[in-house]
């Protein structure tokens, strides 16, 4: 007898970059796991596609590794010193963003006042 398909195709896993941005940020495994608190083990084991990740999973890692959750579902970026420097302004709330905007703007002589 002839073995039917599966009407319902296998929905594929997402391809995550969580060992590109532990190894981005300079972090061994064992110091992420202690960020996120988890296991080595299971830190490997995300990393390599062999556990499952869920939201939370992806949340406490892009807290840990300083960059938003959606970002661990691409590559890091290369030029590092951008990076950390959008990092840092993206977790600020908007009102400090709005003050350490102020004082670029002076620090660089700036006087434009646009937002």
């Amino acid at each position: 007898m002839a073995k039917k398909a599966n009407p319902i195709p296998k929905e594929p896993v997402p391809t995550s970059y969580f060992r590109a941005w532990r190894k981005f940020r300079g972090l061994t495994q064992e110091q992420l796991a202690e960020r996120v608190e988890m296991s080595v083990s299971s830190i490997s084991q995300v990393e390599t596609g062999n556990q499952g990740w869920t939201d939370r999973t992806l949340m406490a890692f892009a807290y840990a590794l300083g960059c938003e959750p959606g970002d661990l579902l691409r590559p890091p970026p290369t030029d590092n010193e951008e990076s950390e420097f959008e990092t840092y302004v993206k977790r600020l709330d908007a009102d400090r963003r709005k003050r350490a905007l102020a004082i670029l703007r002076a620090a660089l002589g700036d006087d434009e006042k646009s937002a």
